[in-house]
């Protein structure tokens, strides 16, 4: 029986593992160098709360991805998908008791995400309700659809991320809303950042399609939107998105497939362009594992220092690879300062944000989770107490990740009472969890990053997929497809890898062309 080596339990490894295991006769072999399943979307969780480590959103336009998830985790308290896809109708799904008596669920979402900017709330994406035309003040309001007028008529060359954004919002709107918070999640400024991360990641978002959005609304009641950065509802496992990930891994398992943990792959022998052989560190020594295949979701930062016989200039480029490490705090509270305001109800009536962007300049803090609007189930006592995670974008190394636990978390918790989210009096407990490598950043030696691709490429059976084995900020659906487009390669004997890096590069890259007729699903 041929093996294939994967390194990595995150969306992207067990995918290719139960995609071998479901299409072909290969056994994979996972080796995950934590403890953990699930990679940097995995549930943490601390006396009996969980934390989403970043924020899952299920969302796809790919049903091979949406048909998985849902075989996975079912939908409860909704109807079945193929009556979504249908009639564009999903209830939210009921706090409270699961009346299913089952924890393998997923429950629909409705999504809400705002800026908190100036101490005010702010649509996310910018929407043209009164509120933010009163929140952002006469003058800025003016300034603002000045400028997008102008960014209408003259485009600026795109060489940066900054380019991308003042093409599509004009420079007032990306200076209120965009400047300074891309600059606390990548630790450097926009104009210093390729334009390639505002393509993949609001590729389809502008304030034209904005507009176009609100009219059709306007217009036409049932319109549900087909791009990404403006869906208002998305699956999610009721305990988290690591649930999923475990209930794939216990599938992998029963089928025959293995999982190691605490291996971290440290050397992988090459002979004539094929891996012969890889070697993983552990807590007892080194094992060594054959290879008919390998998959690496690893950063390729680290695959370059494990293979043997690189180009030098190769290993130069892809050690050299920029990476965001990431910071969340845990907090629980009695409640918050933040008053709802919206017409959405919600238990002890908090706001009814999944997260919020922190646009204010005076404090670190880049994101904020409310952990009870993902899912109830998430909180143990979620009808008394608050339950959040205070998102940070650090180095590692640097001052914030240096910082001891308690440090850290007397500064989040201080920066949430400066800002007015909530009193310090509210406050119950607290943990910190850091994660490494958690956004491949798009400065510095990514330039050169095309060469890398190359080389990868010509090693006959390895095949880099996911976030961080192909250096792109991924969403879990993208990271799926590259594992399912690897295996239909090895399936189908091809040798071509394109595809594979193909994956999220293209605004139609296995997107529906026509929403009334094709099948619509769920992302993050």
């Amino acid at each position: 029986m041929k093996k294939a080596i994967i390194i990595g339990a995150g969306p992207a490894g067990l995918t290719a593992a139960y995609q071998l295991l479901k299409e072909t006769d290969i056994i994979p072999v996972i080796l995950e160098e934590s403890e953990y399943i699930g990679g940097i979307s995995r549930t943490a969780e601390y006396k009996g709360n969980r934390i989403d480590l970043g924020g899952h959103r299920f969302f796809s336009k790919n049903e091979q991805v949406t048909r998985l998830w849902e075989t996975l985790m079912p939908l409860q308290g909704a109807p079945a998908i193929d009556d979504y896809i249908l009639k564009r109708e999903i209830p939210l799904a009921p706090f409270g008791p699961d009346p299913e008596k089952t924890d393998q669920v997923s429950l629909i979402r409705q999504r809400v995400s705002r800026i908190f900017f100036l101490r005010k709330f702010f649509d996310y994406p910018i929407t043209m309700k009164p509120e933010t035309f009163i929140n952002m003040g006469f003058i800025r309001t003016i300034q603002a659809g000045f400028g997008y007028l102008f960014s209408l008529f003259i485009k600026r060359k795109e060489q940066s991320l900054e380019d991308f954004y003042i093409n599509r919002f004009g420079k007032p709107l990306y200076r209120m809303f965009f400047e300074d918070y891309t600059t606390k999640l990548w630790g450097i400024h926009p104009s210093k950042i390729a334009p390639d991360w505002g393509a993949q990641r609001v590729k389809e978002l502008s304030l034209g399609k904005i507009f176009s959005e609100f009219f059709k609304k306007l217009f036409n009641k049932n319109h549900k939107t087909t791009q990404t950065s403006l869906i208002e509802q998305f699956m999610y496992p009721k305990k988290g998105p690591g649930q999923l990930w475990e209930k794939m891994a216990q599938e992998i398992q029963g089928m025959g497939g293995e999982i190691h943990f605490n291996h971290s792959v440290c050397k992988i022998q090459l002979e004539d362009h094929k891996v012969t052989q890889v070697v993983a560190a552990t807590k007892d020594g080194e094992s060594t594992f054959e290879a008919d295949y390998i998959f690496s979701s690893m950063p390729i930062k680290d695959l370059a220092n494990a293979l043997s016989d690189i180009p030098k200039s190769i290993h130069e480029i892809a050690t050299n690879l920029p990476y965001r490490d990431y910071i969340t705090v845990g907090v629980l509270a009695n409640k918050l300062k933040l008053v709802n305001k919206t017409k959405i109800k919600t238990i002890q009536d908090i706001v009814p944000d999944c997260w919020i962007y922190i646009q204010e300049r005076d404090v670190k803090i880049g994101r904020l989770q409310i952990f009870n609007n993902w899912s109830p189930y998430m909180v143990a006592d979620f009808k008394n107490k608050v339950w959040i995670g205070l998102e940070y974008f650090c180095d590692e190394g640097d001052e914030l990740w240096s910082m001891s636990d308690s440090k850290f978390i007397q500064f989040a918790q201080d920066e949430l009472v400066k800002i007015g989210i909530i009193d310090s009096k509210d406050i119950l407990d607290a943990t910190r969890i850091r994660v490494k490598k958690a956004y491949p950043a798009y400065f510095g030696s990514y330039s050169d990053m095309p060469k890398v691709e190359s080389y990868l490429n010509s090693i006959e059976n390895l095949f880099c997929i996911g976030r961080n084995g192909q250096h792109r900020y991924n969403n879990m659906d993208h990271s799926m497809l590259t594992a399912i487009e690897a295996v239909q390669l090895i399936k189908n004997n091809q040798s071509d890898k394109s595809i594979i890096w193909k994956v999220n590069t293209e605004s139609d890259y296995h997107e529906i062309q026509d929403p009334d007729s094709a099948q619509q699903s769920f992302n993050q």
